[in-house]
């Protein structure tokens, strides 16, 4: 196979990578490639602990498709048997356990979300219960033997843990042991993975060593900021963006982004060049271009990747109208309550549009809540429901609920 010249791969591989262990290898891994015609063997391992895959999944995603799109093969190592441990890192105790069954179910949705990013060809899928099922007791022991105790206690997580006298298993000792021999089983040229796991990656180019293998590198993705521009992005503190969510969703989260992270987002989750990032920046710095109008353009970008330019522009379009107050976004809250005559607060709780009477009081006194498109301006007002109606109320700018009665 003929790739591209080696130099033309690294400007496009090391765009947004914060760091790649060895440093020089990685060049004279690509240019063994080029010069034998053989693809580099690209890993990537998921522990199906979940079924969502939001953007801070697909920053490693998105480089995988650029190792395919310059001709190498990626592997996806679907952990069958480390979830059932579940990872370690970055974790303040021990991951619950799943069984076989729930990972095997969650792999499947995995999968459906990941080739909305990765080609499925050019794709290699194992499950590593392929070679840990068949593992006899002596190489599992053996392969312990190449790691010792204060390894594993070097590791933030397990020395934070261990000094705050937290409990850790033996069993997640095993989970570095393990993520490391699948590279050695699928015989990895490079892994890719966020920051927090180089530890993990790095094990693997210990054992590949220890098999008298030539080692992996670890190339390592900045983990992704959420919505928020705070912390990283996380289902369960609600600063995501899923993959699966409504196109009109989407771009309404990320036209909503903080301000701090749009350069960011622009680097690590489109293919707009750097160049024309910075200059957006610049403009915006200088008072010469508005935020939202980067936003938006960032917002269409990613939008489009998913579902197409015209799904883009009737999501944006969409976003108007709601800020107008002609329409309601597709992630509205559905809910259904008695028919009756209600008082405006307490039809706001029972909705669990708010968690109690006085935040609701405090809305509506500043203005912020609407029932049927009007401002509910009297927090003692009575709403009369009838059987059979639909009412829609809006909390702030985008929070919606549709009751049915």
């Amino acid at each position: 196979m003929q790739f591209r010249p080696v130099k033309e791969q690294l400007e496009i591989l090391m765009r947004g990578v914060i760091d790649v262990v060895p440093q020089d290898e990685l060049e004279k891994k690509l240019q063994k490639s080029y010069d034998t015609g053989v693809p580099l063997r690209v890993k990537m391992g998921v522990d199906p602990t979940a079924p969502d895959v939001h953007f801070g999944h697909t920053v490693v995603m998105r480089k995988l498709r650029q190792f395919q799109d310059l001709g190498h093969t990626v592997v996806l190592i679907v952990g069958d048997y480390t979830a059932q441990i579940g990872d370690p890192s970055g974790r303040n105790k021990a991951r619950p356990r799943l069984s076989h069954e729930q990972v095997l179910e969650n792999a499947k949705e995995y999968q459906e979300q990941f080739f909305k990013v990765v080609r499925r060809d050019q794709v290699e899928i194992h499950y590593n219960g392929e070679w840990f099922s068949k593992l006899p007791f002596s190489k599992v022991t053996e392969l312990m033997g190449q790691f010792t105790v204060a390894q594993m206690l070097e590791r933030e997580d397990f020395h934070n843990r261990y000094a705050a006298n937290t409990p850790i298993s033996l069993h997640e000792f095993m989970y570095p042991m393990m993520q490391g021999y699948d590279s050695v089983a699928i015989n990895s040229d490079v892994e890719l993975g966020g920051t927090d796991q180089k530890f993990n990656v790095l094990r693997g180019r210990d054992l590949q060593l220890f098999e008298g293998m030539e080692p992996q590198i670890g190339l390592f993705m900045p983990i992704l900021l959420g919505t928020d521009g705070k912390v990283k992005m996380s289902k369960s503190i609600g600063n995501y963006v899923g993959l699966n969510e409504p196109a009109d969703v989407m771009y309404h989260k990320i036209y909503s982004l903080a301000d701090s992270i749009v350069e960011n987002w622009f680097e690590l989750l489109t293919n707009i060049p750097l160049e024309e990032i910075k200059q957006m920046m610049a403009d915006i710095a200088a008072g010469k271009m508005n935020p939202n109008d980067a936003k938006h353009r960032l917002a269409i970008d990613i939008v489009t990747q998913y579902y197409g330019a015209e799904a883009a522009e009737a999501a944006a379009a969409k976003e108007r109208e709601i800020h107008s107050g002609n329409a309601i976004p597709s992630d509205a809250a559905e809910c259904s309550v008695a028919a009756g005559t209600y008082g405006a607060l307490d039809l706001l709780v029972e909705i669990k549009a708010f968690a109690s009477k006085g935040e609701a009081r405090r809305m509506v006194q500043n203005g912020g809540v609407k029932i049927a498109g009007e401002k509910l301006a009297d927090p003692q007002s009575q709403i009369e429901i009838k059987g059979g109606d639909q009412l829609v109320v809006q909390v702030g700018k985008r929070k919606f609920f549709k009751v049915n009665f």
